[in-house]
């Protein structure tokens, strides 16, 4: 695999932690290694020059229809990115504050990236087969490349790991790495 580091930035999906009773976030024994993970690839990311986004959910109660279904979670202002990530502490760190799905839907993730010449993107976070197919979704739509890190994402709320992996490589062409490839490939 041979990444241009000129061309991509790693998407950070979710990786939250949020006050109050937010089950969604909750710091079970899975979400902590997949959370470890995150930073092992978020460090390489940044230490090889890559932007790197956290695309975070900061939905509003009583307005987002997302919290009809999964109950209060992400709330703004009581979910931010988890403290080990040091989300904004790079020079070429950026927040990207979400209300769906789809880190791209109504933010200026798309923007940005062009304006800084990415064409693909790397993904970690949670959950596999909602936040992260539905951006991977409209990154294919929009014509970026990805790479996903499988074992430093997590689905926990529907469907299968292995069924979202099967997704992302079928139907987006995606290359799927693990923590350990990604961050050799990065150090190059």
């Amino acid at each position: 695999m041979a990444i241009d580091k000129d061309r991509c930035a790693l998407l950070v999906i979710d990786v939250l932690n949020a006050e109050g009773d937010d089950a969604l976030y909750a710091p079970t024994g899975a979400e902590r290694e997949m959370n470890e993970r995150c930073v092992e690839v978020t460090r390489a990311a940044r230490a090889a020059g890559l932007p790197v986004f956290f695309c975070c959910d900061q939905h509003i109660p009583g307005v987002d229809r997302e919290l009809d279904l999964w109950g209060e979670h992400g709330i703004a202002g009581r979910a931010r990115p988890i403290a080990e990530l040091e989300a904004g502490s790079g020079e070429r760190d950026f927040i990207v504050e979400k209300r769906r799905y789809s880190s791209f839907f109504g933010t200026d993730l798309d923007l940005t990236l062009r304006e800084l010449g990415v064409e693909t993107v790397i993904a970690v976070g949670c959950d596999t087969n909602i936040c992260v197919l539905h951006t991977l979704a409209d990154a294919y739509y929009l014509g970026y490349s990805s790479v996903v890190v499988e074992d430093a994402t997590r689905t926990f709320l529907c469907g299968t790991q292995e069924g979202a992996i099967e997704h992302f490589e079928k139907c987006f062409g995606s290359r799927i790495v693990s923590c350990e490839e990604i961050v050799a490939e990065l150090a190059r």
